[in-house]
């Protein structure tokens, strides 16, 4: 499957920023006029969505700047904390939404069953659009974003499902509830999104990538002896990095040139873009050991 590039994908959130304003001063308005804490706390949800929207958009724009002398790796990082100011958004929504939920639950409400339905359905399809326009990303920031309104897709179905309850019941008490439900989804989401930009920001070896798969396919390039004090981390969602020492005795340098190129091409199967490999004849005893010495030779 082709993946749309970040450029493409900098188009579709621009359209998507336009839409998901627009709705969300439509839910506003809808939750004000009908009395809807669920279609409140779904606009809630869509503002979050928006705030996610300008963050990933701003956060991909500084991408695109090039390193300098003082920012080397330029503006990469950008993207993750983008997306960890996205998740503490949602957690943060998802808590005033439960918080209202439950006063609700103890004191109802009259909801106008009728609008609500005409504004749920109306947010649901504005929803459905901007997934088709951010699915299928790897990068994390994008990704965030796209977590964000799947999860507020979801909870406009259900605003759906509780407006005709209440029309056809006349039961309120479906709104507060709906909410509740609502604000777990999100909290699920933000709490996933949260860990994924934690292990990167604290530089934790990427989930994605299996470190014994990595130390095998350095050691079996012919002249390779062993690899040590290897680093494994991630610069973004989409870049990872490796800095590693390699042991051989090979006291050719065009030699050691063809084993390095041959180290990096393997590396690349793992998103391994940036890699740093400083070569040795003898064990470094000063250094922490990640990964033994292995002889190629036996």
């Amino acid at each position: 499957m082709a993946y749309k590039n970040d450029r493409n994908y900098r188009r579709s959130i621009k359209i998507a920023l336009f839409i998901t304003a627009l709705f969300f001063i439509v839910e506003v308005a809808g939750g004000l006029f009908s009395g809807s804490l669920a279609l409140l706390s779904d606009a809630g949800h869509m503002f979050s969505d928006l705030l996610a929207l300008i963050l990933s958009f701003g956060a991909m724009t500084l991408a695109l700047q090039l390193p300098t002398k003082s920012r080397t790796y330029g503006y990469h990082r950008g993207e993750i904390f983008a997306a960890f100011v996205n998740s503490l958004l949602l957690i943060g929504v998802s808590i005033g939404i439960l918080w209202e939920a439950y006063h609700r639950l103890l004191n109802p409400a009259p909801v106008q069953g009728g609008l609500m339905l005409i504004v749920a359905i109306t947010g649901l399809a504005a929803n459905l659009y901007i997934i088709y326009l951010l699915h299928g990303s790897h990068n994390l920031n994008v990704k965030s974003a796209f977590l964000h309104v799947v999860g507020d897709t979801v909870s406009s179905v259900g605003v759906i499902v509780a407006a005709v309850w209440i029309i056809f019941t006349g039961q309120v008490i479906a709104d507060p509830i709906l909410s509740g439900i609502i604000a777990v989804l999100i909290l699920i989401s933000a709490a996933r999104i949260f860990w994924e930009t934690i292990i990167i920001l604290l530089q934790f070896t990427p989930q994605s990538v299996d470190f014994d798969a990595v130390i095998a396919d350095m050691i079996s390039v012919d002249g390779v002896k062993g690899v040590h004090n290897v680093h494994l981390w991630s610069l973004c969602s989409e870049i990872n990095v490796l800095d590693a020492h390699v042991y051989s005795c090979e006291s050719d340098m065009s030699k050691n040139t063809l084993i390095k190129e041959e180290i990096k091409e393997r590396l690349k199967k793992y998103r391994i873009l940036h890699s740093t490999l400083e070569f040795e004849c003898d064990e470094c005893r000063d250094c922490a050991l990640v990964a033994p010495i292995h002889d190629n030779s036996e």
